[in-house]
């Protein structure tokens, strides 16, 4: 199969097709959506003029639309601007071209591209054009099975690491995970980069680059210019440490301790700092953030074009700053690197999968960088549903799809790539996203926003090609209102969905039962609850009623909530019955549970085998609940030596256990 970067058919539309909707179709901007219900929803006109304004294209008369539409219907280049196809499948060019393969080597395509390409990144060329051509892989080798972590790496506490998990804990998390119970995976939440300015960002899936690392995470004591300074410094470094105690993270205070220490060692750096330009330009990010805030668009306004002249005169007045965050970069792919490694020497199967968020932040390093391929000022989300009446509001700008064709979907690409950099695996947050985002235009509420499509197999694509390269697994997230053709395509590109046990439900027998694990899907990353759930302690005792009745953020009353999460507890420990297992330790006996399931990969949370009772994340919240700021209630070597822990986990190590 091959994917053409261009315009996309946004769904059916009437026999009788509109001017407008003809424009909006040819832009992928859909006029009307299948909603949750699979009732169909017609969006109104103004909201489809408002996207189609994103694309630069003006819709706000019928002469506007006429002319638009003509500048559709003219004769389009030979080729699209970027050509994708899968491993052994040729194209009809309908031109003659050449194809320049990435080692240099060049081979004539008469009108049809030979079906032998070998994969990678290549070249078409013809008289008039040269287009970008990525050769995929049909399918990614089967995943093997495993069990392990959702691990929430803030959340961890040790004897060496400064008020939040670091880098270092994960590295030691990994390796007695693999060692002493027989972990073969960890997933970890998205450790992408922050803007180094107060306040610091604290939701990891808000980050202000997806192409770089956080050194909000650096163990300090762990570098190796810290390890070779004197013993003066050493002493000054270590006493900058910030207060350890409390059940919250304190980002700031994190921050601040941490950059100190670091600009203590810095005169004392004893390693290369790197030198590639996307990471110098990133480092000059957060160079003008320290002095002008961590939003770009509240800078003056010349520094706001980082092609521009103030941008370069910046990056010499600022030439140190420049210099001291791309050697945090560096500092930072050494101990992701690290704890890669400590993963595999300890036998993890599948290693250290890193979660990468649906988006950034508006104001951040990528925007600022890639403006003109982001829609900066719509907001992505979700429609209404069953359980966000209103619909969702990320507050995070998307890419167009048309200015990611244009750039070969080299964007992307360097997303992916970033991530995979130092992970044996990779978790696409909303992979749906990849077929379809809900755009909100400015000024308007979540539901008044439609889907805008992106060449899904361009997309899904791109993502094969750099995970087979860097030898990765990948995961979707496909929770929720999800297209069937977004599940489909991930099983048959060797790509694993997602299963959680308080969703796996015959949602359409009476009483909603839950199904039995042995028939979960095969070709999945199973688990019994998420980052946005409540906890298996937590649900236990209904605390994600008692915290949301608390903040008023219950649709209906108390009584009705509290009813429903109990009857929801008596259906699954029936289940729990019927599969034979003991219910005497209830959290044991979900483990037990999943541990029976079918799919490829079973995964818990530290979180729901430590006891510990609030969830990470409270979804409807920002300031009214502590999100991603609770730590666990026992330090690593307090969790590994805890018997509840050991009792939670058997289960799934003696379904999966490592090969010795």
């Amino acid at each position: 199969m091959a994917g053409t970067a261009g315009h996309r058919n946004a769904g059916p539309v009437p026999e009788q097709i509109p001017a407008l909707h003809e424009l909006a179709d040819s832009y992928g901007v859909a006029t009307r959506y299948e909603n949750a219900d699979r009732v169909w929803v017609d969006v109104d006109d103004d909201v489809v003029i408002a996207v189609l304004g994103q694309f630069g294209v003006d819709a706000t008369s019928d002469e506007a639309i006429a002319a638009a539409l003509a500048a559709v219907r003219e004769a389009p280049a030979a080729l699209p601007p970027t050509i994708v196809v899968r491993e052994g499948t040729g194209r009809t060019l309908g031109v003659d071209a050449e194809v320049v393969l990435e080692d240099g080597t060049r081979r004539r395509a008469d009108g049809e591209l030979p079906a032998d390409l070998p994969l990678g990144w290549h070249r078409v060329v013809t008289a008039d054009q040269d287009v970008v051509l990525a050769v995929v892989p049909a399918k990614l080798p089967r995943v093997r099975p495993a069990w392990g972590w959702m691990l929430q790496l803030y959340a961890l506490h040790s004897a060496g690491s400064w008020g939040i998990g670091d880098y270092a804990d994960l590295a030691t998390f990994a390796a007695r995970s693999a060692a002493e119970l027989d972990a073969g995976v960890l997933l970890v939440n998205p450790v992408q980069a922050i803007s180094p300015a107060h306040p610091i960002e604290r939701s990891p899936y808000s980050p202000a680059s997806r192409r770089f690392a956080n050194p909000v995470y650096l163990r300090v004591t762990a570098t190796e210019t810290f390890r070779q300074a004197d013993a003066a410094t050493q002493e000054a470094v270590e006493s900058l440490a910030p207060d350890r105690e409390g059940e919250l993270v304190d980002y700031d205070a994190v921050w601040t301790a941490k950059r100190a220490a670091l600009e203590l060692l810095w005169p004392h750096r004893v390693e290369e700092l790197p030198e590639d330009a996307d990471l110098l330009d990133f480092a000059l990010f957060c160079a003008l953030a320290e002095r002008h805030g961590g939003d770009w668009r509240d800078w003056p306004e010349d520094l706001r074009d980082p092609a521009g002249p103030a941008a370069a005169k910046a990056r010499e007045e600022l030439e140190d700053r420049v210099a001291f965050h791309a050697w945090l970069q560096h500092l930072c792919r050494v101990q992701l690197e690290a704890a890669r490694t400590a993963a595999r020497e300890a036998g993890m199967t599948v290693g250290i999968v890193h979660d990468l968020p649906v988006g950034v932040h508006p104001g951040g390093a990528d925007t600022w960088a890639l403006e003109d391929v982001f829609a900066a000022d719509v907001r992505v989300g979700a429609p209404p549903d069953a359980f966000n009446q209103q619909g969702q509001d990320w507050n995070l700008p998307p890419w167009r799809p048309d200015k990611l064709a244009e750039a070969g979907y080299a964007p992307f690409r360097d997303v992916i790539r970033g991530v995979l950099r130092f992970a044996d695996g990779i978790r696409v947050d909303h992979i749906a996203g990849l077929w379809r985002l809900w755009w909100i235009p400015p000024g308007e509420p979540a539901h008044r926003g439609t889907y805008v499509h992106y060449d899904a197999e361009a997309m899904v694509g791109v993502l094969a090609l750099e995970a087979h390269r860097a030898g990765a697994v990948v995961v979707g997230e496909d929770l929720g209102t999800v297209e069937e053709v977004v599940t489909d395509t991930m099983h048959d590109r060797g790509m694993l969905s997602s299963a959680v046990l308080w969703f796996e439900r015959d949602w359409d027998a009476p009483g909603q039962p839950f199904t039995r694990p042995e028939s979960w899907d095969p070709d999945a990353m199973a688990s019994i609850s998420t980052h946005d759930l409540p906890t298996v302690p937590g649900w236990l005792k209904s605390e994600h009623v008692r915290v949301r009745a608390e903040l008023g953020l219950l649709d209906r009353g108390v009584e009705a909530e509290e009813e429903a999460a109990a009857g929801e507890r008596q259906a699954l420990l029936e289940l729990v019955a019927r599969e034979g297992i003991p219910d005497d330790d209830p959290v044991v006996a979900l483990h037990t549970l999943l541990a029976k399931a079918a799919s490829r990969l079973v995964l818990t949370s530290p979180a729901d085998v430590a006891g510990q009772v609030r969830q990470p994340n409270l979804p409807g919240t920002v300031d009214q609940y502590p999100n991603w700021r609770i730590r666990l209630p026992v330090s690593v070597d307090g969790f590994f030596t805890a018997q509840g822990v050991r009792a939670a986990v058997a289960p799934l190590a003696a379904a999966r256990p490592l090969p010795r």
